[in-house]
């Protein structure tokens, strides 16, 4: 954070505004939030994450969960803003783990539906004509009992291969959110597939 937090002046009036704060008072949490969004996202968020979008996303997940948690806070002398940072920097640290997760989900899943996207199958695992339609059949048979939500998620992204951003406009969602959209949605169609699994005869 930016060493003009660290004048006595301003750390004075830091601690007025969050006494304010914590009773509740609409114009002090719009001062701490003028104060410290700009340094948040420029210093901390943005070059964690690299997308302005995800970076605007977790500033507002870190502001929401500091004011639930703003009575934890104490006062030992230093800024609030390195309160902050330390809760922006572990929201960034989460959505690349739910990114890594949907990462591993994502290609998992399109292994699965290799057979209905024979530019990606490798020569030696190519279905015949009837085994294809049967897992195509299949697929589709899965993807219906899904949540209309986690259907469109799946099929926009993995069969229509749409970018993420078209995706998630298609949703009325913002790309993060998106993105843990389709992951749960990738495993409800595992869940479902395995469910559904024939046995062998």
């Amino acid at each position: 954070m930016g060493t003009s937090f660290n004048d006595p002046a301003w750390l004075a009036e830091e601690r007025e505004l969050v006494r304010r704060a914590r009773a509740g008072e609409r114009a002090a949490i719009g001062r701490l939030y003028d104060a410290f969004a700009g340094p948040l996202y420029g210093q901390v968020l943005l070059p964690r994450l690299g997308e302005a979008e995800a970076a605007q996303d977790v500033l507002a997940e870190t502001f929401r969960v500091a004011l639930e948690r703003l009575g934890d806070w104490r006062d030992e002398g230093v800024s609030l803003g390195f309160w902050l940072a330390r809760i922006g920097a572990n929201k960034a640290m989460d959505l690349h783990r739910a990114r890594a997760r949907s990462g591993r989900a994502l290609r998992s899943f399109a292994r699965l539906l290799a057979p209905l996207c024979p530019a990606v199958q490798e020569p030696e695992g190519a279905l015949g004509d009837e085994e294809l339609e049967r897992v195509r059949a299949r697929v589709q048979e899965v993807l219906g009992r899904l949540p209309p939500r986690y259907r469109a998620a799946l099929t926009l992204r993995l069969l229509e291969e749409r970018p993420r951003a078209e995706c998630a406009e298609a949703l009325a969602v913002k790309v993060p959110t998106f993105d843990v959209v389709l992951l749960r949605a990738v495993r409800a169609f595992r869940r479902e597939w395995g469910a559904s699994e024939e046995p062998e005869t």
